[in-house]
Formats: structure tokens, C-alpha cells, sequence
């Protein structure tokens, strides 16, 4: 469970301690914050291999304390707004990316403690610091919601002290909305959605709060001279004219489709598809029978058309965050396993950095 609506870190008894010990998995999963009309939320989990909920009145600000084995954090859930967030940024000074966590809390909590973006107590310590989460946290791993209520908390804290976590959606983000169950760890499966006797995606649906504020997210962000995207962006789509907000307006609406809308509309195909901005791999290979790898050219037509200078992408795994296309694409999906820890891209002092886990920065060439 989640203290302060960021882990358990500081429940002895809670489900992530804060050693480097993986902890046990169990299907106790929570909260999930299902709005209902009249200004009722129903906070609820899977503990104890019982669902548990509470009907809270809110008249302004939802709060409440845990009540899963996280009861020592307090949870803020800000009134509901259609409005998104910013996805164009100037003048940050500097800025952390992070790509691909799919549910490993252990890793993505060790990278921003070594790194001092957060405490040991998972609180903000990176003042006007941006922090970026370039994609896929759901899926494969066992703590997903874990890893959804650190970054909805962050966020949070890094707005008091001056600074932004973004959140930019991915291919996976989009499967669990729009229901492919496909690489949903088995501890989801059968634990809240088959004891609700609901499926899983319904914990995303635009009346559940971390479906409500996933939906929101960006698909493009733009901070400084840096574009961000998860997969990538074929040339179709600039020679179409899509700028961010552009994309980021036409996903945002795709994902409120019912099935058949969305099969029946070319634009949303297009979005969603291979070639879209979630799936795309065109900087970094070839996929046989589908597009070629981009070259050089076609990947400055894009940095001219978005007034940028680098283009950090995740989904297409790394060994390491490395560069292509001549330095001007960063990709920062890495394999975790094998590296033994994530790995996360620093822009400062007008240099790109790796950060390993231990929090050591080595220069990128």
C-alpha cells in the first residue's frame, strides 16, 4: 500500500518497505477512489482478502487516511478539472527523465531518493526541478498502483516548492484504458477486479480518480529544446501538421471512444496504431514489412517543426541511455533487470546526463 499517497515506506507492516529487499506480493491492492454523483467518493481496496470501502461526503478537497496497512499518510485528491495541464515549458533550469517503469517501485523510488529528487521519506527535495515520466508505468510489475499514487503525490509537492513532475502517456497506459489486459501482472487480476467481479480497465474508467487524472496526461511535452514522447513520431505525422497540442488534444479525445468510434475513425486508428506517437520505433529500427528506420534528414524536418533540439524517447529498450540518430534522439528505456536498478537522463548546466541507480552522473556523449 501507499503511505501519503506515495508508498509504504514508513509502515513497518506496509507492503514496500524501504529496504532493498523485494517484498512479498500479496493481492491486497488500494485505494481506488470511485466517484460517484452527489459529491460522494468511495474509497476502497482489496485487503485482507476482503474489499473494504468508505463513503466520504467531499465538499471541496477529498482527504483521508489510509486504511490498508498504509494508515500512517494522509491522501489529497484536488477537485476535478477538465482542464489539462501544460505541455509546452520555458526557461527550466533542470529536468530528470525516467521511462518504462511498468510497475517495479523499488527502482523507480531508489533512482529519486540516490538522486536527491525525493527523501528517504518520499517527500519533494528537487525545488523548480522537472521531473518527467515518459510513459508505461502500468503493467508487468506487481506495483503499479504503488508507483501511480508516488508520482499523483509527487506532483503534488513538486508544485508547492516551484517545480513539475509530467506525466506523458504510453502504449501501456493506453492498453489498460482501453481494456488489453494482455501484460497485467496476475496479482491485479486476481485480486480487486475479480473480487469486485469487474474487469480491470474499470479501475481507469473517467469515473475512478486515477483514471480521470491518467486520461489528462500529455502525449507530447515540450520543456525547453527537448521533445518528449514515448515511442516516437513517423513523418506522416508532421507532414500532417500535428503540433503538441494538436496530438495531445486528438489522444485525450480518442481515449473517451467507445470501441466502436474509435475502429470506425481513421484519425484515431492512425493515432493509436503502429505508426502512432505510443508505438512508433522508427528512430532506432527498421520494422520489416511496416516503415523503415528514419534517417537523418527526416529526423531534423521533425526538430525544426517542433522548435526543438533533442527528442527523448522510451519504449524501444536500451542497454544504457544512449543516443541516436546522430545525437539528436535520446532513448531511455532500459533494461532494469539486467542493470540491476533504473537508469534516468538529467539535463543541466546545458549537458545531458545518465544517472545510474546509485545516483552517480556520467556525461553523455
Amino acid at each position: 500500500m501507499v503511505v501519503g499517497a506515495s508508498s509504504a515506506l514508513a509502515d513497518s507492516s506496509a507492503q514496500t518497505p524501504a529496504d532493498s529487499s523485494e517484498p512479498a506480493i500479496t493481492l491486497d491492492d488500494g485505494p481506488h477512489v470511485f466517484w460517484r454523483d452527489g459529491g460522494h467518493a468511495v474509497v476502497y481496496y482489496y485487503c485482507d482478502k476482503e474489499m473494504v470501502s468508505r463513503d466520504i461526503l467531499v465538499e471541496d478537497t477529498l482527504r483521508f487516511q489510509g486504511f490498508c496497512k498504509d494508515s500512517l499518510g494522509q491522501y489529497v485528491v484536488p477537485p476535478s478539472t477538465d482542464e489539462p495541464p501544460p505541455a509546452e515549458f520555458e526557461g527550466v533550469t533542470r529536468w530528470m527523465a525516467i521511462s518504462d517503469i511498468h510497475g517495479e517501485y523499488q527502482p523507480f523510488v531508489e533512482i529519486l531518493i540516490n538522486s536527491g529528487v525525493i527523501d528517504s521519506d518520499l517527500h519533494w527535495t528537487w525545488g523548480d526541478g522537472h521531473l518527467v515520466i515518459n510513459g508505461d508505468v502500468t503493467d508487468r510489475g506487481a506495483w503499479v498502483t504503488e508507483c501511480l499514487w508516488l508520482i499523483y503525490h509527487l506532483e503534488q509537492e513538486a508544485k508547492a516548492a516551484g517545480g513539475v513532475v509530467h506525466y506523458v502517456l504510453g502504449n501501456h497506459e493506453l492498453m489498460v484504458i482501453r481494456g488489453d489486459l494482455r501484460y497485467v501482472h496476475q496479482r491485479y487480476l486476481d485480486g480487486v477486479a475479480r473480487r469486485n467481479r469487474t474487469p480491470y480497465d474499470d479501475l481507469f474508467g473517467p469515473d475512478m480518480e486515477l483514471g480521470r487524472w491518467m486520461r489528462n496526461k500529455p502525449t507530447l511535452l515540450r520543456i525547453n529544446r527537448t521533445l518528449f514522447v514515448h515511442g516516437g513520431i513517423a513523418p506522416s505525422f508532421v507532414e500532417g501538421g500535428y503540433d503538441i497540442a494538436g496530438f495531445n488534444d486528438l489522444v485525450r479525445s480518442g481515449l473517451g471512444y467507445t470501441s466502436p468510434r474509435a475502429y470506425f475513425s481513421d484519425t484515431t486508428k492512425l493515432l493509436f496504431g503502429g505508426l502512432g506517437p505510443l508505438w512508433y520505433r522508427g528512430y532506432m529500427m527498421e520494422m520489416e514489412g511496416r516503415y523503415p528506420q528514419l534517417t537523418v534528414a527526416q529526423v531534423d524536418s521533425q526538430l525544426a517543426f517542433y522548435g526543438v533540439d533533442n527528442i527523448v524517447v522510451g519504449h524501444s529498450q536500451v542497454d544504457s541511455i544512449m543516443t541516436f540518430q546522430s545525437g539528436r534522439v535520446i532513448g531511455i528505456d532500459v533494461r532494469v533487470d539486467e542493470l540491476g536498478g533504473q537508469q534516468a537522463l538529467l539535463w543541466q548546466d546545458r549537458q545531458f546526463y545518465r544517472v545510474e541507480a546509485s545516483g552517480e552522473i556520467r556525461a553523455l556523449e
